[in-house]
């Protein structure tokens, strides 16, 4: 099984910065007890704090898809409806 690395990228609006860092923040603790989660790591840019990334690393890619089906992501999603100016997932595999 090879393990599923995921890196999301979350730039928000302007003013709503802190909103969307208020609700990331709430998906770690509950993401970090999911099944298959090997680590779920959040930063945020030091030059443009509108800028949110996601390292991830999961045991395999259908468990990542049921993290991304849970009831805490659509939470997520409807309170920062409007808020985000751009979102970007890559899955990648290490290769080295």
């Amino acid at each position: 099984m090879t393990k599923l690395t995921i890196v999301a990228n979350i730039i928000a609006k302007e003013d709503k910065i802190d909103l969307v860092k208020t609700e990331l923040l709430k998906l770690i603790d509950v993401t970090r007890a999911e099944e298959g989660c090997i680590n779920y790591d959040l930063h945020q840019d030091n030059e443009n704090p509108a800028h949110f990334l996601f390292f991830e690393n999961w045991t395999s890619r259908e468990l990542w898809q049921q993290h991304m089906g849970n009831q805490h992501l659509a939470d997520y999603m409807a309170a920062t409806e409007g808020c985000v100016e751009q979102f970007t997932i890559n899955e990648m595999t290490q290769i080295a």
